[in-house]
């Protein structure tokens, strides 16, 4: 039997070593957060689409050395990418609002783009003669990773201190 009582048991996960979290954070003054926002670049929805019909093209002439129905394969792999990624552009473009309407429209044309894409890829057999899924599946993931090359190469983005 112990003679500890409640208040003298420490839970296992308190660690009387560690120092406190440091508040590094500062609130921005309007002006400052104004001066902040004239800085930074947004990034376009039509770059990371343009970004990524070109990784298409690119990936479709690679897979054309292989065969043509490879490169076909690939190609509308790319299409399932870039089509819903067109759509879900042009809509965000044209949508003004409150931020809450902004981001429940975001969602909206995201379920959009995911359905746009799922029916793209169901009609593939019967769309795409000697459909090679491997080949198709590797245009689709070529062209869905440019989201990191666009953002990777993005002007605006945060360079790390030196």
């Amino acid at each position: 039997m112990s003679n500890n009582t409640p208040s003298q048991v420490k839970p296992a996960s308190v660690n009387d070593a560690d120092p406190p979290p440091e508040d590094d954070f500062k609130p921005l003054s309007a002006d400052e957060a104004r001066r902040w926002r004239e800085t930074q670049q947004p990034l376009s929805l039509w770059r990371i689409v343009a970004w990524q019909t070109m990784a298409g093209v690119g990936a479709t002439l690679v897979a054309w050395l292989f065969g043509q129905e490879l490169a076909l394969s690939v190609a509308y792999g790319s299409l399932a990418v870039v089509v819903p990624a067109a759509v879900m552009a042009r809509a965000l473009s044209r949508q003004v609002g409150a931020a809450g309407a902004a981001l429940a429209g975001f969602f909206v044309w995201e379920l959009v783009k995911i359905a746009l894409t799922v029916v793209i890829l169901l009609a593939a057999p019967k769309l795409v003669p000697h459909l090679s899924w491997l080949a198709l599946l590797a245009g689709f993931v070529v062209t869905m990773k440019v989201y990191w090359v666009a953002a990777w190469l993005h002007p605006g983005r945060a360079k790390l201190p030196r």
